[in-house]
């Protein structure tokens, strides 16, 4: 079993201070070790279960006893969880303005205001200290029917908007078959984690929603702690819940910025990027050891490097 202790450096675990109840942990199963965010499902269906949710997979790979470990490329893993981000979106909307047009007599004004919160979404910036995030988001609905229409702001109208445009982005929150499979066979072998930044009450919904903490030992949720990816400390947490030192754990996302970054920062194993559309990196953005292009790919790239580890202890 891997230490618990921490590789010179690390923040101790006294600074990690954890703000959420966590499911305890199975016995330790022998084998890699993985801990886990949004799995990304292949074709159209992308990360957006968990919405601001970025996701990471890490995984740790113990040698056997009897071996010394190796050095060589590091392992991987991957990340999603899974629905169409377009099919919820566009579907989420679509209620939206039927409701303000069926029952408000809206008509092109419908589209406009949907189309406006979405760009206030996109360019949202929450901290719970200031903010419940209901009442950000009501706001962002407010704001984009008094700019349309104008007049008096109607906060009624905004909280109806809000709480149907959540609630059917709840009810269209599912993982995908073929992930919910590939994550059973994968907790025989490792120890799954799922590591999401965002606000804890959103967060938690949304995971709730897509009934999939049942496929991960332990669920972390970034606006429940101190910092959130790609900050060091959120990482050593990570470690620490599963009894293993960041240089065994391999980190898996689909953005660079946070996931990557996160894992680099905290001197995983190694870093796996989820790049699903093919983007070309600007130069300046953190480079993964490792690049696919979706969740499925997990099983054989382990059984892969794991081949490879093997052959060079």
């Amino acid at each position: 079993r891997p230490s618990r202790r921490l590789l010179p450096g690390r923040v101790p675990r006294s600074v990690l201070r954890a703000h959420l109840p966590v499911t305890p942990l199975p016995p330790w199963r022998p084998g890699p070790l993985l801990l886990a965010g949004d799995l990304e499902p292949p074709g159209q269906r992308v990360a957006e279960v968990l919405g601001s949710l970025a996701g990471l997979l890490s995984l740790t790979w113990r040698p056997l006893a009897t071996q010394p470990r190796a050095p060589g490329r590091p392992l991987t893993g991957a990340s999603a969880l899974g629905t169409r981000k377009g099919s919820v979106t566009a579907a989420t909307v679509a209620e939206v303005i039927k409701l303000l047009q069926s029952k408000y007599h809206y008509k092109e004004e419908a589209e406009i205001i949907c189309d406006k919160v979405q760009v206030k979404l996109s360019k949202e910036c929450f901290h719970p200290y200031n903010i419940c995030i209901t009442d950000l988001r009501t706001s962002h609905w407010e704001e984009a029917i008094q700019e349309t229409k104008g007049g008096a702001a109607n906060r009624k109208l905004a909280e109806e908007c809000y709480f149907l445009w959540k609630s059917t982005r709840l009810q269209h929150m599912t993982l995908a078959e073929d992930v919910k499979a590939m994550l059973t066979e994968l907790q025989k072998e490792v120890r799954l984690l799922l590591l999401t930044n965002g606000d804890r009450q959103t967060q938690r919904e949304k995971i709730e929603a897509c009934a999939c903490q049942s496929y991960f030992d332990a669920v972390v949720v970034g606006g429940e702690q101190r910092e959130e990816k790609p900050a060091p400390s959120i990482f050593y947490y990570c470690c620490i819940l599963l009894g293993v030192q960041p240089g065994d754990c391999v980190m898996v996302g689909d953005t660079l910025e946070t996931d990557i970054q996160g894992g680099l920062n905290a001197g995983l194993k190694a870093t796996v990027w989820i790049n699903k559309n093919g983007i070309v990196p600007l130069k300046s953005s953190p480079v993964p050891h490792y690049i696919v292009s979706s969740v499925l790919e997990l099983p054989a790239l382990l059984q892969s490097i794991d081949r490879k580890v093997s052959m060079s202890a």
